[in-house]
């Protein structure tokens, strides 16, 4: 595998669980709750579905510029939890709206994005996760 030098690092501490807080040191802290209990706080499945989200917008945004097209995409994601035989699992569904182009420049730009997006490539491999037009 090629190696290519590290542009960014940042560390995310959570030492409460779900009742609490996490932080990123000198940086963003949420108060984080169960998705279950109707406690104020942000959860796990909220902050996949914000880091997709960004991530993937973020790099469409750089694709549209490419195209010299305005901004205009949006990604919807869907967080779900669901019980398993192990514990929990997560459903993940993105869905991109790109109205300034037609359904197959659409597509094509967003192929491309998922190869781009370092989150979309991270989650990629999962059968739980969808992410279409």
């Amino acid at each position: 595998m090629e190696k290519f030098p590290i542009l960014y690092t940042t560390r995310a501490i959570n030492e409460d669980g779900l009742q609490g807080r996490a932080y990123v040191p000198d940086g963003l802290a949420v108060p984080v709750a169960s998705p279950l209990k109707d406690v104020p706080g942000t959860n796990p499945e909220q902050l996949l579905g914000l880091a997709l989200s960004t991530c993937l917008n973020a790099t469409l945004a750089a694709i549209e510029g490419e195209h010299n097209q305005p901004h205009q995409s949006r990604v919807v994601t869907t967080v779900s939890m669901s019980r398993d035989r192990f514990g929990y699992q997560f459903f993940v569904d993105a869905q991109v709206t790109i109205p300034e182009v037609d359904p197959a420049t659409a597509s094509h730009w967003l192929a491309l994005a998922e190869q781009r997006c370092p989150v979309a490539k991270l989650l990629g491999g999962s059968t739980s996760v969808k992410i279409h037009l």
